[in-house]
């Protein structure tokens, strides 16, 4: 039997999701992500192990969905969410590493030169290779840019980034293509190869 009360009914998730994509209002997005923020929550905190961590995730979950959400077809939003969040996380794991693995490679090195006040002259080529390359990277057109950094310094695969940025794998070969062209001569015009 329907208890009728002062309430209005709740509007279910595809209801919400829709009035968010037709009006761009926040406040359907609001409701809607507040019903699963705990899952969001509960993923980041297993996936990163750390409360901090998992609560930064939480809201910069919302602010992709701002932006995402309107590029993607969603038809379970929770199971959607889920999967965002997730790759959210091991995104995040792979950069940690990276960074942690670069900054173990360097203290190493450190504990063998004699001095660290003359680098090698091989480490000060790499090290300007590594900011040529950022510059150049920073100079690709958006869509380049985003698809070289999520090919190659997050490993994700034409699929994971088709999806992710809402295009067809063709297009992100495409844009990886395009994007090491120009990154090439870039370097090249930096005299760095």
């Amino acid at each position: 039997m329907l208890e009728i009360s002062g309430k209005h009914p709740e509007r279910s998730d595809e209801e919400l999701l829709l009035q968010f994509v037709k009006s761009g209002k926040l406040d359907p997005l609001g409701e809607l992500y507040s019903r699963y923020m705990h899952l969001v929550y509960g993923v980041a905190l297993k996936y990163l192990g750390n409360r901090e961590d998992a609560r930064d995730v939480v809201m910069q979950i919302f602010e992709k969905l701002i932006s995402d959400l309107p590029e993607h077809e969603v038809r379970n939003f929770k199971s959607w969410l889920y999967v965002l969040t997730k790759n959210h996380c091991l995104m995040q794991i792979r950069a940690r590493k990276s960074t942690e693995g670069r900054l173990e490679g360097y203290k190493i090195e450190q504990q063998f030169m004699e001095s660290d006040q003359e680098m090698h002259p091989i480490d000060r080529e790499e090290h300007s290779l590594e900011e040529a390359l950022k510059e150049c990277i920073e100079q690709l057109k958006a869509e380049q840019r985003q698809c070289i950094e999520l090919f190659y310094y997050q490993k994700q695969c034409y699929q994971e980034i088709a999806v992710q940025l809402g295009m067809n794998e063709l297009k992100v070969k495409s844009y990886l293509q395009n994007g090491k062209r120009n990154l090439k001569i870039c370097l090249e015009k930096k005299n760095v190869r």
